[in-house]
């Protein structure tokens, strides 16, 4: 073996290791550029699929953010969770705040594992919804964690003022509203009372009040709670994970 060869050798074995930090260099870069790259499209792509299946404005306000690294995820085809997110947002005939998180999102179509989130809204938004209520209300009061609704009752051609306070819920998709405490001409009365003084009025004042809001979400949307937060109604939702492949969860629901 000549000392030339032998050199040879030499000078390829102390290149060895560079090459190989040059190749892991590159690949870690091309890692990085296409997780980058990546973070950018997937968010854009998925607020743009969005506003066309609910059929939002154009410009609407909406952020989407992922979880996780991305890359894994896209080559398997499924998203662990995605968070989206608008200031404010109006579906059916409902306006708010509103953040959703859907978790293991199909990226070939499919349905999602499950979607939950809240809707904020706002007194006067939820007012509307109270409009269905058989209660005479001329104005609504929120103090965490109930609402007061104020009114009257006419009597004899008199009109007997009355504020009665109810802590919200959720039922079976449908806003719930639980008496606790009654006021007549400004003097608190018992719940029980209000039968013998106000008759078949009274009695239904004293029980729970149902409120079906299901025409004003998408069939796909179920109401699970409400709550009093500060002077904003706090909604809770869940959505069938269906309703990213079937059109008609989309449809806004139907009240009996």
């Amino acid at each position: 073996m000549t000392d030339t060869a032998a050199v040879g050798r030499a000078r390829r074995r102390a290149r060895w290791p560079w090459v190989v930090l040059v190749v892991v260099t590159l690949l870690a870069v091309f890692v990085v550029a296409a997780e980058v790259i990546a973070r950018a499209v997937v968010p854009a792509t998925v607020r743009g699929l969005v506003i066309d299946a609910l059929d939002l404005p154009a410009d609407q306000q909406l952020d989407v953010e992922t979880q996780g690294v991305l890359l894994p995820q896209l080559l398997g085809g499924t998203l662990d969770e995605l968070r989206l997110s608008s200031d404010q947002v109006t579906i059916g005939g409902v306006t708010g705040a509103a953040q959703v998180t859907a978790t293991q999102v199909p990226l070939r179509g499919g349905s999602l594992a499950g979607a939950e989130g809240t809707v904020i809204i706002d007194q006067s938004q939820f007012a509307g919804l109270l409009e269905r209520v058989e209660l005479p209300i001329t104005e609504i009061t929120l103090d965490e964690p109930d609402v007061t609704v104020h009114g009257g009752i006419s009597v004899l051609g008199a009109e007997i003022p009355l504020a009665l306070t109810m802590t919200p819920g959720a039922d079976d998709g449908d806003l719930m509203l639980t008496p606790i405490a009654v006021e007549v001409a400004g003097a608190e009365v018992d719940l029980q009372r209000l039968a013998g003084m106000f008759g078949d009025i009274g009695a239904a004042l004293a029980g729970p009040q149902r409120v079906c809001i299901a025409d004003q979400l998408p069939t796909g949307i179920t109401l699970t709670g409400l709550r009093i937060d500060g002077t904003s109604v706090v909604a809770e939702i869940s959505a069938d994970g269906r309703i990213a492949v079937d059109e008609a969860l989309l449809e806004p629901g139907v009240c009996p």
